[in-house]
Formats: C-alpha cells, sequence, structure tokens
C-alpha cells in the first residue's frame, strides 16, 4: 500500500513554542492570584513580581533543557546512567534560575524603592531547588512524551527480517523495501522512494515524500544495506538517492549544496565531493 504524501508542518514549531509559554504563563498567573490571596497585607505587585521573574528565567532556560534532553534522553535501556547526568544538569538549572530569579527581583525592587532580601542562599536554595528538581523532570517528561507521540504519529521504519519458514522475499543483507508502521499501520517502501538519509544519534531518518521514518540503526550500519548504484555517502551524517538529486552548487569553501527535487538541501563534505564528481563522469579536482 503506498503511503500517501504528508510533509512536515510548518506550524509544528510555533506550536511547540507556544505550547510552553502558555504553560509557563498559566502557572506564574495562578501561583501569582495565590501567593497573593495568601499575603493580602503586600502590595498587589509584589506576588506578582516573584512568580514573573521566576517564569522568564524558565522561558529563557527551556532552550537548555530541550537541547539536553534531545542530547541525552531518558530511555529504559539506559535510564541508570541517563538519570543521574540530569539530576546534574537539574542543579545547574536551578542555580541559573534561581541567581536570574532574584537579581530581577532586586532590580524590580530597587524600581520601587524598595530593597529585596532573598535571605541564607542556602538554605533557601535548598528550598527553591525541590521545587526546580520537580519542574526540571515534568519537563523532560513531557518532552519523553511528546516524542513518543510525534514517533507513533509520524511512524517507523525497520528492515524486513528474515521469515520464519521458507526463504526470504529477498536478501536481508540490502533490502529493496523497508517495513514502515505508522498509526499500527504498516506499509512497505521501496528503497528507490527514499530520497535521502540523515543520522540522528542512534537512529538514521529515511525521507520518503516529505516525512521521515527513523530506523534503529548507524549510518555505518545502514551502509552496507543500501544499493551503490543508487545510493552515495555525501557527509559524515547524510546518504543521498542520486535518482532524486536535482542540482550540485558547489561552495567557495570546496563543499558543495545538494538541491533535491523536493526541495531540500543536502550539504556535501569535501571529503566526499570527489565520489560525487566521478560518479557522474566528472574528474576529481584537486581542492
Amino acid at each position: 500500500m503506498a503511503l500517501a504524501p504528508d510533509p512536515s508542518p510548518r506550524w509544528r514549531r510555533p506550536l511547540e513554542a507556544g505550547f510552553w509559554l502558555l504553560l509557563v504563563t498559566l502557572n506564574a498567573v495562578f501561583n501569582s492570584v495565590d501567593a497573593q490571596l495568601g499575603h493580602p497585607q503586600l502590595p498587589a505587585w509584589i506576588p506578582w513580581t516573584w512568580e514573573f521573574s521566576s517564569a522568564l528565567l524558565v522561558l529563557a532556560l527551556l532552550p537548555a533543557v530541550i537541547a539536553f534532553e534531545r542530547r541525552w534522553p531518558i530511555r529504559l535501556d539506559d535510564w541508570p546512567w541517563r538519570v543521574p547526568q540530569h539530576l546534574a544538569a537539574s542543579v545547574a538549572f536551578s542555580l541559573v534560575h534561581v541567581g536570574g530569579m532574584v537579581g530581577l527581583r532586586k532590580l524590580a525592587y530597587a524600581m520601587a524603592g524598595r530593597h529585596y532580601d532573598f535571605g541564607p542562599w542556602w538554605l533557601n536554595f535548598g528550598y527553591e531547588y525541590l521545587k526546580d528538581v520537580r519542574s526540571y523532570f515534568l519537563f523532560v517528561a513531557i518532552l519523553a512524551l511528546y516524542r513518543l507521540w510525534r514517533l507513533r504519529r509520524q511512524g517507523e521504519a525497520k528492515l524486513l527480517a528474515a521469515p520464519d519458514d521458507g526463504p526470504p522475499v529477498e536478501p536481508v543483507e540490502r533490502p529493496v523495501r523497508f517495513l514502515v508502521r505508522k498509526l499500527g499501520r504498516e506499509f512497505l517502501v521501496n528503497a528507490s522512494e527514499i530520497e535521502w538519509l540523515q543520522a540522528a544519534g542512534n537512529y538514521v531518518n529515511l525521507h520518503v515524500r516529505g516525512r521521515d521514518y527513523p530506523l534503529r540503526s548507524t549510518m555505518a550500519g545502514i551502509e552496507a544495506r543500501l544499493d551503490p548504484a543508487r545510493f552515495l555517502r555525501v557527509h559524515r551524517g547524510y546518504f543521498v538517492n542520486l535518482d532524486h538529486l536535482a542540482e550540485i552548487e558547489p561552495l567557495d569553501t570546496g563543499e558543495a549544496r545538494l538541491l533535491l527535487r523536493d526541495g531540500a538541501a543536502i550539504p556535501c563534505s569535501r571529503r566526499y565531493r570527489a565520489a560525487l564528481r566521478e560518479r557522474f563522469g566528472q574528474p576529481a579536482v584537486a581542492e
């Protein structure tokens, strides 16, 4: 069964940013109202300053948390090593969060002609860290669940395995088709339909008609299974299907930019550019 074209939505990143902004802002609003009701003797701006100084620092730190979680995700097979890494990251997160928050509060108080006193640093930092570590791992959990949801919606690929009985339909060492799972349904994708491949940690993303299908493999592992007459490695992290290559754009650095028929731009490093030239019958030129 053929896969219908499903290009990546352009609104995904704005929607993700909007989610985090809404989550942090609503939390700050609710906490501000709660603090104002709990301290009716204080001017109304003080509880709001407390909470929104914290919220601003959390929003500033979120990109770092997202990048760290993406680089070292917590999985079932490696959580004993990953959790200590994230605990250490949560301490750094809290130190920057508390330090920046206190700085913003001192600035707001000074503008109002008041003095802000955070109190004993290590005692109060311990109290703030207990809140920050919960927030940090809540963010990590949200990111992990979101990744699982995207993978399920996006689908995933795997190599066809040999059947339990009888000869394999095709050589397992170099399959001409890949099995793709999406929303509980399975499809067969011809290797010729794969436009390019990109390394992504422990996975290799197969790009097929605007959609990515992660395959659990390394670039070295997938290279032995690709048809060398059709696929060529052009970068440490990229393979390209030459049937889908539309244009080669030389760069002043000696590298090149490869433009594919689907509009994608793939980098070609100097190391692999000579092989690309030779594939199209052009002699390699000394750079």
